[in-house]
């Protein structure tokens, strides 16, 4: 397939999949059919099978959404030449815009995980379970060059990975605070978290 031919099949497959979001958000994805993602793009349920064989593939589609971007930020983070305090603090404004503009995304996940099929839930299971995996080490960098301070690391870890993935429940946009506001104060208490020297 041409670089052209890609491109387009990836602006399709993603139309498919916002369609989608916005029609198990809204329904429940055990209520929702395909055939109301087709009416929601004006298009067939062909169409849908042509990119997306099942609901239960746009149920994964959607759910692994987010946790691949949260791995792609990290990996960048990781790779990146920053000391452990810049590292911690550019993973925290990433890691929460990821969550806040993929909000839909997360909150379907958290509603529908149960809908999963078992292969799907062990693929984003182990990929959450690499993102821990990933800021475990993050940490552990900033404790043996001395600048983080933390009791328990595994715990700390699951601590800003809950803090910062639970935005996704109480974040409005266009309310008091942007979501550049909000990543800048996470980030805050992400780096007090650790007690950063």
């Amino acid at each position: 397939m041409s670089g052209i031919k890609q491109e387009i099949a990836a602006l399709k497959r993603q139309r498919i999949l916002e369609a989608a979001v916005e029609v198990f958000y809204e329904q429940g994805y055990e209520k929702a059919t395909l055939d109301d993602v087709a009416r929601k793009l004006d298009v067939t349920k062909p169409f849908i099978y042509s990119y997306y064989n099942s609901k239960a593939t746009l149920l994964a589609a959607i759910c692994v959404r987010s946790i691949e971007e949260s791995l792609r930020q990290i990996d960048a983070v990781l790779v990146a030449d920053l000391d452990p305090v810049g590292s911690l603090r550019l993973l925290g404004k990433l890691f929460t815009r990821v969550v806040l503009g993929n909000q839909r995304y997360m909150a379907i996940f958290a509603r529908e995980e149960k809908n999963l099929n078992e292969a799907d839930f062990k693929r984003i299971s182990d990929m959450r379970r690499e993102f821990d995996r990933k800021l475990n080490v993050l940490l552990q960098r900033g404790m043996d060059d001395g600048v983080f301070n933390i009791p328990d690391r595994q715990i700390a870890a699951l601590a800003i990975g809950g803090l910062v993935s639970w935005s996704y429940v109480w974040y409005r946009e266009n309310q008091r605070l942007s979501a550049d506001k909000i990543s800048d104060l996470m980030t805050d208490l992400i780096l007090n978290l650790v007690h950063t020297r």
